[in-house]
Formats: structure tokens, C-alpha cells, sequence
């Protein structure tokens, strides 16, 4: 037997693309374990390290998991609706009943169902930016706010642990990202005579006298316009060893894109200035989103402005159709996509806090695309006065992301730490809670 192949964990199975996929994503991207596949029983027989078995029966006294059936079904079944059950307060489902199986429900097929969004598929409930929480699975069964996969996965970790004490797992470290979508680069600065006059005569009919004062002074170069808070958020993830990453739109002004025109030389010396202190990645408008044309030539803008290749996005109000939007940006080689979460809930829509590449359950293929869920925006704390409540319920899902060593996403935007803002103390004070995380 090859030494080489000794160490790695060996999974006999019959050939099926999903599950190749799932045991991947949990074993090697999660736990760090290498993992070998094989469907030749003399193969598995004859191998003499760490192995398990996945299928219908057991072949022997190997460690086994029975599968539901799931990962080995082609096509997608608009029926199909899991029952969730609960062991130690942990929700499990698809379980399988076999009195050699290590685990009495398929975690495999359960992880794979979140993972792909086999959910986001099947009919249900749109709202105006795609799929809403509430009609996911996580959500009806109080789950959504658990990275669920990940906390499976570190089971599975100490099933192989107890199993094959001589395992070495790559070992992996917590890691907190913020990302701050500019959904407006400036408040006042660079928008054009018209947007200006119009915002005068709306101020005036809502006798919003300080903010006319606020422009006036913005626009005669007497003060730094509110939303230019870059060089605040940069400096305060430096001096924490926080990860920070801008994400800017390049879109046409619309009801939905309010920001400066693309052309303007004082944003593109923005886009450029930022990108030398911190990442930096393209948000892709509605329009874009919606027609392949109109999101290449966003691209376009991006790389020609920045002299990098656009291989790094986020979708406008998180908006994503499935598998269309992915495909999208697959066939425009961008590589990693941030998108995956939900704007008006805390939680992880793809039931993890690690990232994953996209499955694309039509083709059922594995693509490219990475994807690195965040799992919270700044709507999942409008109920909230205080920023200490805030943080006290936001410390439930870090401790939980910490604890499975995983990546801590937290989406932002850059006009929440507006001074004039009556919010501004409560979203400085979160922002310092999120970058010193880190620590």
C-alpha cells in the first residue's frame, strides 16, 4: 500500500458527485482531514489507515455512515421537506436507523442540503431580493442563528478522533472579516447640481434645518462630507489586526443606485486610494444582476479603474437566483463571492460560517466559485436602543463561530458611521465590538 495514500482518510463509496462534494467541504475544508475515494472493495479492504464506509450497508466492522439516499439522487425534488429532530439541543435531520452506523442521521446529506441551497430550488416565497429567511428551513426550526454544518462537522471530528487516534488534522484558525458595501460614497460631495437642489427642497419641506446647513458647508469645502468616514474604519481595523474590505458599485444612476457616478474622478481616486490600505471587491447592481450585458460592463469599469481584475464581488441588497446568479459570475471568472446571507436576519443561509465552493444543483457539478457566507448587516439590529444589548446578542453567535474555528463575516456601510447620524454612537461602539473580535 502507498505510504503516501496511508495517510490520508480513505471513504468507500459508490461514484457520485455530491457526494464527493459534501464529504470534501466537511472533512478537508472544515476538519482539515485529506480524504481518498474509492469504490474497490479490495482497495478499502487492503488499506490499513484511517477509513470509513458511506452507503445503504456496512461492509464489515469499518466505521460507517448510512446514507439517506439523498447524495445519491440525481435531479431535484420540489416534495422533498426534512424533519428536523433535536439531540442535546443540536437539530439534526434525515435520520437513519442501522446498528452499525456511527451517527444516527446522514449528516452528509444534511450538510449537503444547506450547502447547495437545495432549498433555494424547490418553489416557495420570493420577496423583492430573492429568497427570504423566513422561508428557510433554519429559520422555521430556530436554527438559523447556529453554523449548524461546521458544529456537525466538529462531531465528526471527534467520532474520527476516538476512532483513529492517530489521525493529524490540519488545524485551522478563527478568523473575522468585515465588509463595508459603499452603497453611497458620499452624502452630499459629487452629485451634481440637480441631486443637490433636489435634496435642498426636500430638507426645506421637512424643515431639516441643520442637514441644509451641513450640505451647504459640505459643498463650499468648509467640511468633510459625513459619508467620508474611510480613512476612521481603516485605521481602527489596522490598530486592531482586523480584516477589512471595501466592496464598490459601478452601476448606472437608477431608483436603486445612488451613489457617484462612475465616472467621477474624485470617486475613482477613492476606489484607488482605499484599494492600497485594505481589499478591495465590486458590488454588482440590481441591473447587473439582472442582465449579463450590464454586469460585464460594471466589470469593466472596476478593472479599468483599478488595474486589477474584478474576480472579487458582492450583490446588491444580497440578492441572489439561483443557480442563475452564480453562473453569471462564474462565466465572468469572478472567484469569490461574499453574498451569501440575509440583510434583515443574523444567521448563516447556507448553514455555515466557512467558506465553500458553489454546487451547482442542476449540472450537479462543483464550480469554482468560492463563497464566504457573512452572517450579519446592520438591519439585524434595528430593534435594538443600546449597543451593549446588541452586543450581548450578538456574543452568542461569535462565541458559536469561534468555538468551530470558523470565519466570522460581518457585513457593513460606510454611511453608518455618519457623526450627524442620531444612530452614530451605537454603530461606532459596534463597529470598535467587530474589528477588536480579532483579539
Amino acid at each position: 500500500m502507498n505510504l503516501h495514500l496511508r495517510m490520508k482518510f480513505l471513504v468507500y463509496t459508490l461514484p457520485s458527485p455530491r457526494v464527493r462534494y459534501t464529504f470534501k467541504q466537511l472533512l478537508e475544508r472544515i476538519i482539515g482531514l485529506e480524504v481518498v475515494f474509492t469504490n474497490e472493495i479490495e482497495q478499502f479492504v487492503a488499506h490499513s489507515g484511517p477509513k470509513c464506509s458511506y452507503g445503504e450497508e456496512a461492509l464489515g466492522q469499518e466505521l460507517f455512515f448510512k446514507t439517506s439516499g439523498l447524495l445519491f439522487d440525481h435531479g431535484i425534488d420540489e416534495t422533498l421537506k426534512p424533519e428536523v429532530t433535536y439531540f442535546e439541543k443540536i437539530p439534526e435531520f434525515f435520520s437513519v436507523k442501522h446498528p452499525k452506523a456511527a451517527i444516527n442521521f446522514d449528516v452528509f446529506s444534511a450538510s449537503f442540503y444547506l450547502l447547495s441551497r437545495y432549498e433555494e430550488y424547490v418553489p416557495h416565497s420570493k420577496d423583492a431580493y430573492g429568497f427570504p429567511a423566513t422561508e428557510s428551513l433554519a429559520f422555521k426550526e430556530g436554527f438559523l442563528q447556529l453554523p449548524i454544518v461546521d458544529i456537525w462537522a466538529t462531531q465528526l471530528k471527534g467520532i474520527l478522533k476516538k476512532r483513529f487516534p492517530e489521525i493529524k488534522f490540519q488545524e485551522k484558525k478563527a478568523e473575522v472579516e468585515l465588509i463595508c458595501e459603499v452603497k453611497e460614497a458620499y452624502a452630499f460631495r459629487k452629485k451634481g447640481w440637480f441631486r443637490n437642489f433636489e435634496g435642498y427642497i426636500s430638507d426645506l419641506g421637512s424643515l431639516q434645518i441643520k442637514r441644509i446647513i451641513q450640505r451647504s458647508k459640505v459643498l463650499f469645502k468648509l467640511e468633510k462630507d459625513p459619508f467620508q468616514v474611510y480613512n476612521y474604519m481603516i485605521n481602527t481595523a489596522r490598530k486592531n489586526q482586523a480584516t477589512l474590505r471595501f466592496f464598490f458599485g459601478l452601476g448606472n444612476y437608477s431608483y436603486h443606485e445612488k451613489s457617484v457616478n462612475y465616472q467621477s474622478q474624485t470617486y475613482q481616486r477613492l476606489i484607488k486610494s482605499i484599494a492600497d490600505y485594505c481589499g478591495i471587491g465590486i458590488r454588482f447592481s440590481l441591473d447587473g444582476l439582472e442582465e449579463e450585458r450590464t454586469l460585464k460592463t460594471e466589470q469593466k469599469r472596476f478593472e479599468k479603474i483599478t488595474h486589477r481584475e474584478a474576480k472579487t464581488s458582492f450583490c446588491q441588497y444580497a440578492k441572489l437566483n439561483l443557480p442563475t446568479t452564480y453562473r453569471n459570475l462564474i462565466e465572468q471568472e469572478v472567484t469569490t463571492d461574499y453574498s451569501m446571507g440575509y440583510l434583515n436576519h443574523a444567521g448563516f443561509r447556507a448553514g455555515t460560517c466557512s467558506p465553500f465552493f458553489f454546487y451547482d444543483l442542476e449540472y450537479e457539478i462543483q464550480t469554482p466559485l468560492k463563497i464566504i457566507p457573512f452572517c450579519m448587516s446592520e438591519n439585524a439590529f434595528l430593534g435594538f436602543k443600546s449597543a451593549f444589548k446588541a452586543e450581548e446578542a450578538a456574543s452568542k453567535i461569535v462565541t458559536d463561530v469561534l468555538n468551530v474555528n470558523g470565519k466570522m463575516v460581518i457585513h457593513f456601510y460606510n454611511h453608518l458611521l455618519d457623526k450627524t447620524s442620531k444612530r452614530y454612537e451605537f454603530w461606532q461602539s459596534m463597529y470598535q465590538y467587530f474589528v477588536k473580535l480579532h483579539h
